[in-house]
């Protein structure tokens, strides 16, 4: 009953819909943060290949 009277507005708190798009966002910024960090090491290792293959010129 709390549920949908917060839902209707009636009683302060967070609605229904409200909560399942933040814990979408949530979701979507962990996953973000994961292919930061894969696209950082990533760009490191070629990075450091490319200054390796410099120094065997």
């Amino acid at each position: 009953m709390q549920r949908t009277e917060v839902d209707r507005g009636v009683r302060p708190g967070v609605r229904t819909d409200e909560s399942e798009r933040l814990k979408a966002l949530e979701r979507e910024i962990k996953e973000l943060r994961r292919a930061n960090e894969i696209l950082k090491s990533a760009s490191a290792f070629f990075a450091q290949a490319a200054l390796d293959r410099d120094l065997k010129k």
